[in-house]
C-alpha cells in the first residue's frame, strides 16, 4: 500500500499550482479610476506568510458584476474583470490593482462597498474567506447588514481598510489576537 498524501493541508503546491494569467489585475493595469488593495498576511504569531494566495471577487463601482448570478444581468466594464489573485511574497505581501467597488443590493437590504477575499495557504485545507469594506464609507458600513452581524466594534475593525496615497491597506491576520473576522460559507 503507497502512503497517501496529509488531507489536513494543501500542501507545497498551492503556490505553483494555481497561476492567473492577469495576475493582480482585477483592472487593466493603468486604466482610470484604479486603486491598489494591499496588506500584508501574518499567522497566528503575527510572522508573514510567504506562501499564502489572495483571491478577490467584487462588484464594479455600480455594484453590478459581469457574472449571470447577477439578478440585474450580468454587465460588462471595460478593463475589468471583478477578480484577481495574487501570492504573497516573502515578507507576506500581496497586492490587486481594482476599482473601488459600488454598493451592492442583497438580502436583506443593501450591502456596503466591499471586496471579497479568499487567502489559500499551506497548513489550511479550505480557504478562509472575509472582506474588505472601506473607510470613506462610514454611513454605508453602519448599515450593511454584515458588519452588523458582528459582536464587536473590534471585529469589525478588522474588516476595514486603511486608506492610503494610491488605494487601500487590508492586512490579514490568519489567527490569534487581532484575527481578521472570517465567514463560514
Amino acid at each position: 500500500m503507497e502512503p497517501t498524501t496529509p488531507s489536513q493541508t494543501v500542501g507545497p503546491y498551492l503556490h505553483i499550482g494555481l497561476p492567473w494569467p492577469d495576475g493582480p489585475f482585477a483592472l487593466r493595469e493603468g486604466a482610470p479610476g484604479g486603486v491598489w488593495l494591499r496588506g500584508t498576511v501574518t499567522d497566528g504569531a503575527g510572522a508573514p506568510v510567504a506562501d499564502a494566495l489572495i483571491e478577490t471577487w467584487q462588484a464594479d463601482p455600480e455594484g453590478r458584476f459581469d457574472h449571470p448570478d447577477d439578478p440585474r444581468g450580468a454587465v460588462r466594464r471595460e478593463g475589468f474583470r471583478g477578480f484577481g489573485r495574487c501570492p504573497t511574497d516573502g515578507e507576506g505581501r500581496w497586492g490587486v490593482y481594482t476599482l473601488k467597488p459600488g454598493p451592492v443590493p442583497g438580502p436583506p437590504g443593501v450591502q456596503a462597498p466591499h471586496i471579497d477575499v479568499s487567502v489559500f495557504a499551506r497548513g489550511m485545507l479550505h480557504r478562509t474567506v472575509t472582506r474588505v469594506y472601506f473607510p470613506d464609507e462610514a454611513e454605508a458600513n453602519a448599515v450593511d447588514p454584515v458588519l452588523s452581524s458582528l459582536d464587536s466594534p473590534e471585529e469589525r475593525a478588522t474588516l476595514i481598510a486603511q486608506e492610503t496615497e494610491d488605494g487601500y491597506r487590508f492586512d490579514i491576520r490568519l489567527q490569534g489576537e487581532g484575527e481578521t473576522v472570517f465567514f463560514d460559507i
